[in-house]
């Protein structure tokens, strides 16, 4: 394959046939699906063996590549979810008849062609499909070619839904992962409507330097818990271990814990033996270094400036000890993806100060940052979290697959 125009020209010809898809057929589509891949999970299972055995067993994408039985039933469910999830597209939202008499009318239609670029997590595929189908849109699936094999068994799939439908498979495309073909998506101004990368910083940061086709990005998680100086600890110990173990490789995993001084050496006696027992790599600021050598902590490091404002993505974390919530609230603004937040407190005048000084998509008080999730949110699934202010901010979900369209009716007016 020399090109991908004919893939480009068949994905915006097909816009068409997707908004003139009925609100049952779309339903009954997804409904379908989910039920497929149910049935199909040895096979699904089998391929993404397939991927999996190609990736070293220490790379921390090994977990979001991972497909398991009860990951498919989620997928499934999330289907199921969607199907039945309000059409966001062809809403109005305001009507106004002028002095002149033109009638004007705004209301919500599809994006159009979505492109999807993407890293590991074969999920995306599906949830992906599944939202731009019910929302009206058409999707170029670029996914890695870590997850060819399971991508692949996806989208035949899917296919095999549409077909049943009669409902033309150019709706949903996998784009060849052969990376020269990147640059030809991200410039296709005349069929593509909007580009949303996934993944690491480094994909992100090389899409929204490249591209021509307008991106809404989906950023990267640099996650932070402030466990402030009226905490309950053992709460929020519970808190910043569920937060860090639960799957920590993926971008609402917490990355650094943030300890008041007042309550440091109390709290990271509690929270010392849950992280060892799960093998948590602790990178510690000098403070906390002490505190956690005096207890023999067996995975520990001292923390470089770099370890603060990092992802890891992985078993390990930063702790540092702050003076205050001043500094803890600078400390976050200055290291901060943008993405969750979260304090622990029990006083009220600093969770809500917390709540409306942090520039985040998502601020947690005494919660986990593991919720920022579309499924979590009720939304059944999304594309990615956004962390710009731009069109959309937090789980990119089905509600912002669609932008406005004026209508505007006269009966003979001239300016």
């Amino acid at each position: 394959m020399e090109n991908i125009q004919d893939i480009l020209k068949r994905a915006a010809q097909s816009t068409k046939v997707i908004q003139s898809l009925s609100e049952e057929n779309k339903k009954a589509v997804l409904h379908n699906l989910s039920d497929r891949l149910k049935a199909s999970k040895e096979a699904i299972i089998a391929s993404n063996v397939l991927d999996l055995e190609k990736m070293d067993d220490a790379d921390p994408k090994k977990d979001r590549l991972k497909l398991t039985g009860g990951r498919i039933d989620d997928l499934a469910s999330s289907l199921e979810t969607i199907a039945e999830l309000p059409n966001p597209s062809n809403q109005t939202l305001l009507e106004r008849e002028l002095e002149n008499g033109l009638l004007i009318t705004k209301k919500t239609v599809p994006l159009g062609v979505v492109g999807v670029i993407y890293e590991s997590r074969p999920n995306v595929t599906v949830d992906v499909a599944a939202l731009c189908i019910r929302s009206g849109n058409v999707c170029l699936l670029r996914g890695g070619s870590d997850a060819f094999h399971t991508n692949t068994m996806l989208v035949e799939l899917i296919h095999q839904t549409l077909d049943e439908f009669n409902v033309d498979r150019n709706i949903v495309q996998l784009l060849p992962v052969d990376r020269r073909f990147i640059d030809e998506l991200l410039t296709a101004t005349k069929y593509v409507d909007i580009i949303i990368p996934r993944g690491s910083q480094q994909l992100i940061d090389f899409v929204r330097n490249n591209a021509k086709v307008p991106v809404i990005e989906t950023g990267a998680g640099v996650c932070h818990t402030y466990v402030e100086s009226s905490a309950d600890l053992k709460k929020a110990a519970d808190i910043v271990v569920n937060a860090k173990v639960s799957r920590p490789s993926v971008c609402n995993a917490l990355d650094t814990v943030l300890i008041d001084e007042k309550i440091y050496k109390d709290f990271i006696k509690i929270i010392a033996p849950k992280l060892s027992d799960n093998q948590v790599e602790v990178y510690a600021d000098p403070n906390s270094f002490e505190v956690l050598s005096n207890l023999q902590y067996p995975f520990l490091k001292l923390a470089e400036k770099d370890d603060f404002g990092r992802e890891f993505l992985d078993l390990k974390c930063s702790i540092r000890v702050v003076e205050d919530m001043e500094q803890a609230l600078d400390h976050i603004s200055y290291y901060s993806s943008k993405h969750s937040e979260a304090i622990v407190s029990e006083n009220i005048e600093n969770q809500v100060r917390f709540l409306n000084e942090v520039d985040a998509a998502a601020v947690y008080v005494n919660a986990s940052t593991r919720f920022t999730d579309g499924g979590e949110f009720g939304l059944g699934a999304e594309i990615g979290i956004s962390t710009q202010k731009l069109h959309a901010r937090g789980p990119f979900a089905l509600e912002k697959l669609v932008t406005e369209k004026w209508l505007i009716q006269g009966s003979g007016q001239i300016r």
